[in-house]
């Protein structure tokens, strides 16, 4: 399978799915548009209440929008979205074809109006059988039209159709289907509805179901009851049940809220959900939104969402700053191999692995001195340059190192496998989605592979000592916690967060391990570190 990371994937080219395509693409962020096809208006010929596009085909709409978004470097494809992953730092998307990963995901994927099986209704589905007064009411002014009450929620569909024509039947007496099945239930008028479609002159029929809709071919000229009635009509209204096209992202457990219209995704008013990589747009949670209302959101939620990933921009624009400048000066660390390392790795076959934050490529070099394919990764050019050079002087082959977000650098790595993934001190004062990053590394491990974690537990002895003694000792504890981070880790809270599934992976070790160390005055003292290990399950390492 093919994987490549992109700002934005937006699912379904609609008027949402387009509109948001083109605020992006104008924003210069590298979107693709993934689309099965199946838009919910390919059955109607024509679309109305669209200013500009009064009267023009759906499809001519979508070429247009697309030929508009492909001119801003939007990309499209043509393919059905199984599924949606969430993996921190990122969404992975995942096709019949391939699995794709972005910043973030716009789900403008529409619905399917799923109608009541009632014998010559679905074959005249956008012909004579309509769904919107407003989207097709006009053309069908004046004739002899019915209404079809699904529901207590289509009441409204009946006294809005009275205003196009004089000659309309409201039926409320259920339908069924050839087998005498009720698939439509009665629907109680009210007596303030009832009062007023009788005072406007709309005949109300509840006390029979209707059992076919009839016509030469394709037109409709009749609705027959189960009486053996039989209703003169040319055009009829019957709002089917929507079923929103959101079943891909069901892993992602999104919060829902039950409207009259049935279960959709909660959104804001910017189409934000539940995940803060996720929008929805459009029909798939506006079912009642027509195609002017559907550009608006698209729109809405385009722009916002491009304003999501200009903050995410800045966040990582200042981590890089801060790690360059931390790096950019005199060496920064001894050069020593970090202990708790050393201890494992010289007990493990060689093989390959892979240091994330490397620095300045202390542990990568060891590795790399004793046989191992080690690859260090780390946000700082400067920390990758004095790594590079130290290998060209000690002769080390063997070392690779890449100078790129973390995150960003496991794209690049997608398919390799690792028998090691090590991260010693891997903490930031500003941004890095740690987590996130650790689970999507553990996934490049092979089987009988190991996740080695190394993180200070708690302030150095002569922090704490010097604190006790009135000396501010907790101004030092950012310096001695690595990284510049006053956050300890501990090893329990460490296996909490990475909540790896426990059928796949064995931990070998979680425990507090004390380290000999030397105080700023040069004497001894020692720090505890948060070592965690685990092995992934099935193949043959030691």
């Amino acid at each position: 399978m093919q994987t490549s990371k992109w700002d934005a994937i937006i699912i379904g080219s609609g008027p949402a799915g387009l509109a948001a395509a083109q605020l992006l693409g104008r924003s210069r962020r590298r979107t693709l548009v993934l689309d099965s096809g199946s838009g919910r208006n390919r059955f109607a010929e024509h679309m109305h209440g669209v200013v500009g596009f009064d009267g023009a085909e759906p499809a001519a709409l979508r070429a247009r929008g697309r030929d508009e978004a492909a001119a801003y470097g939007v990309e499209f494809r043509s393919a059905e979205v199984a599924t949606v992953r969430d993996r921190g730092d990122a969404l992975e998307v995942v096709t019949r074809d391939a699995s794709v990963r972005t910043r973030s995901l716009v789900v403008a994927t529409g619905l399917t109006d799923v109608l009541p099986n009632v014998p010559g209704l679905r074959e005249r589905w956008g012909l004579s059988v309509l769904h919107c007064p407003y989207c097709h009411g006009y053309e069908v002014r004046d004739q002899r039209l019915g209404v079809l009450v699904t529901s207590e929620a289509a009441l409204h569909q009946a006294q809005l159709v009275r205003q196009l024509s004089e000659r309309v039947t409201v039926f409320v007496g259920g339908a069924r289907d050839a087998a005498g099945e009720l698939v439509v239930p009665a629907v109680s008028l009210p007596d303030e509805v009832a009062h007023r479609l009788r005072a406007r002159g709309v005949e109300v029929v509840a006390d029979a179901a209707v059992v076919a809709f009839s016509g030469d071919e394709l037109a409709l000229e009749q609705i027959q009851l189960e009486d053996g009635r039989s209703i003169d009509v040319d055009a009829v209204f019957a709002a089917g049940a929507v079923v929103p096209h959101d079943g891909m992202l069901a892993g992602l457990e999104l919060v829902r809220d039950e409207t009259p219209f049935g279960s959709v995704i909660k959104v804001d008013q910017a189409g934000l959900t539940s995940h803060p990589r996720v929008w929805a747009t459009g029909n798939v949670v506006t079912p009642m939104a027509n195609v002017p209302m559907s550009l608006g959101s698209g729109t809405m939620t385009g722009a916002i969402v491009n304003w999501f990933l200009v903050e995410e921009d800045g966040e990582r624009a200042v981590a890089a700053e801060y790690w360059e400048t931390k790096y950019g000066g005199e060496r920064v660390w001894s050069g020593r191999v970090n202990r708790v390392l050393e201890d494992v790795a010289a007990t493990l076959p060689a093989g390959r692995a892979l240091d994330l934050g490397c620095g300045e490529g202390a542990d990568v070099l060891w590795l790399a001195a004793r046989g191992w394919d080690a690859t260090g990764i780390d946000l700082s050019s400067s920390a990758v340059a004095r790594a590079q050079a130290a290998a060209a002087e000690a002769g080390v082959s063997g070392a690779t190192f890449i100078a790129a977000d973390v995150g960003d650098a496991l794209e690049q790595l997608s398919g390799q496998e690792f028998d090691l993934v090590t991260a010693s001190f891997f903490q930031s004062p500003v941004a890095l989605a740690r987590t996130a990053v650790l689970r999507t590394a553990a996934e490049r491990i092979r089987p009988g592979g190991r996740l080695l974690l190394t993180s200070h537990a708690a302030p150095p002895a002569w922090a704490a000592e010097r604190a006790g003694a009135g000396h501010g000792g907790a101004g030092h504890v950012g310096a001695g916690a690595g990284h510049g981070s006053a956050h300890f880790i501990q090893p329990d809270d460490e296996l909490a967060a990475l909540d790896l599934d426990p059928s796949g992976w064995e931990v070998e070790v979680a425990e507090r391990r004390p380290r000999e160390i030397a105080a700023p005055d040069g004497t001894p003292s020692t720090i505890d570190d948060s070592v965690v290990m685990l092995r992934r399950r099935g193949g043959e390492r030691a």
